[in-house]
């Protein structure tokens, strides 16, 4: 509506002040912080009667672990799908600000409701079977790396510059690896990698959510640079035109997460569940592939990484060697183990990514 405002505005003589106001909403700064108010506005008011409404549908909540640490049987009885009232903000956060013909737009949404989807359909089973384990992970697997291999096909045809299938090296000014049409297997596994390692991390109340904005906010930086040729010439990145406005996406999912982690705070009134985790790592995943910045995600999302590679070392480890690593995985469950209690795991691990993320940014300028 308000490009179409401005468009009209242009062609209507003696309207040039409100052709000055409406202009605003060109800017993608402005539209970032519109997209954070609307997607936050939105989960605050809508989320008591979300979190109500899947209480009583969903009875006993969400499964808990048996086999994990006893401190966390105290928390049976929570709600699940959390993720609904992130995605739904989001949503409406990226409808509302962003510009419709803006294809990277729909293709980083079109992954992040396609995961949360997969992850919707796992918590549906978990809670309906009250059992901790919800479809076959290779089912899920292959779900998630069609959807992948589909967006990062789209990437590249969408961007048909040369270094679309090749991968840049942080803190290099001119080394890249270039894969070819194997691009987009390796983004597809970016893609899925993001998604699966969020939904490891999210095992605490708050734990995910907050890393998970911090490297939402540290990406919309990237992407409006990558998406600037000016900035990006300066900095010497590589341009992608368009990505820019994954900021305005970016800036939705913050607005949304705020409000989400209002609820999701220790005592948690509701848990984010699969449909949340997987969707937001997916979303990751995908703008980091689109700004071609697959590892630098790696950096700033370094926790989720921790949280991914203790998991599969446990996993090896004790299958040839009887032994286990870790007192139990995923790693932020080592550390409850240890003694540590939830607060401090927490709020230690958001300190961590906190450090992950500006040495992650900082690749932008140290090339």
């Amino acid at each position: 509506m308000f490009y179409w405002l401005i468009e009209l505005s242009n062609t209507i003589p003696g309207y040039g002040a409100v052709r000055t106001v409406l202009n605003v909403f060109r800017y993608i700064t402005f539209r970032t912080g519109g997209a954070i108010v609307t997607g936050a506005l939105f989960v605050f008011l809508f989320g008591p009667w979300i979190i109500d409404h899947l209480r009583i549908r969903q009875g006993k909540g969400q499964p808990i672990r048996t086999d994990g640490p006893q401190s966390h049987l105290a928390k049976k009885g929570t709600p699940t799908m959390g993720g609904l009232m992130i995605l739904s903000g989001l949503t409406v956060g990226t409808v509302l600000w962003c510009n419709p013909l803006n294809p990277y737009v729909w293709i980083v949404l079109a992954v992040t409701l396609g995961f949360g989807f997969v992850g919707f359909y796992d918590d549906y089973l978990k809670v309906t079977k009250q059992t901790t384990s919800g479809f076959g992970g290779k089912l899920r697997l292959l779900i998630e790396g069609i959807i992948g291999l589909v967006a990062c096909y789209a990437l590249v045809r969408l961007n048909r510059d040369p270094a679309s299938t090749a991968l840049t090296i942080p803190f290099l000014k001119d080394t890249v690896l270039h894969f070819g049409w194997f691009f987009v297997v390796f983004g597809a596994f970016v893609i899925v990698g993001a998604g699966n390692a969020v939904n490891l991390t999210d095992g605490l109340d708050g734990l995910a959510i907050v890393p998970v904005m911090i490297a939402t906010a540290s990406f919309a930086m990237i992407a409006y640079l990558a998406g600037n040729a000016v900035f990006a010439d300066y900095l010497q990145i590589k341009y992608v035109a368009g990505t820019g406005e994954l900021a305005v996406l970016c800036g939705a999912l913050l607005g949304a997460g705020l409000g989400f982690l209002w609820f999701n705070a220790p005592p948690a009134s509701i848990f984010m569940g699969d449909t949340g985790s997987l969707a937001l790592g997916g979303m990751l995943g995908s703008i980091a592939v689109a700004v071609k910045h697959e590892i630098v995600l790696a950096v700033i999302g370094g926790l989720f990484v921790l949280e991914a590679v203790s998991v599969i070392v446990q996993v090896v480890s004790f299958k040839l060697t009887g032994k286990r690593i870790f007192r139990m995985a995923p790693i932020h469950h080592h550390f409850e183990q240890l003694g540590w209690t939830e607060p401090q795991i927490v709020i230690r691990f958001w300190i961590i990514s906190v450090m992950l993320a500006l040495a992650g940014l900082s690749t932008l300028k140290l090339r």
